[in-house]
């Protein structure tokens, strides 16, 4: 939510694009298993860098467009987001390897 708004002052299509990126690749690409509906399959890897560029746009975006102590709440709940992933994580790394 933050990347629309930090990039609004720069360019409107940036911030077009930004939701486009940070909401439309996750939902095109996505590995089987992890979601239900899965458009056009891709490795676990690929899965857990969308989340991380999801989560390094959050943090980023953040300190950008809003006051500090929002911004701090946003970091603390990406770091929690990194404690709590990495199980999936752990799931989508060996999904990966006995898909190949």
């Amino acid at each position: 939510m933050a990347a629309p708004w930090a990039l609004a002052s720069h360019s409107w299509l940036l911030a077009a694009l930004s939701v486009v990126a940070l909401i439309g690749l996750p939902t095109l690409f996505s590995t089987p298993g992890d979601k239900a509906n899965v458009i056009i399959a891709v490795p676990g890897w690929v899965t857990i860098l969308l989340v991380l560029l999801q989560l390094a746009a959050a943090v980023v975006s953040s300190w950008l467009a809003w006051p500090a102590w929002a911004a701090v709440a946003v970091t603390l709940l990406a770091t929690a987001t990194l404690v709590t992933e990495r199980r999936r994580w752990r799931w989508l790394v060996r999904a990966n390897r006995l898909a190949n």
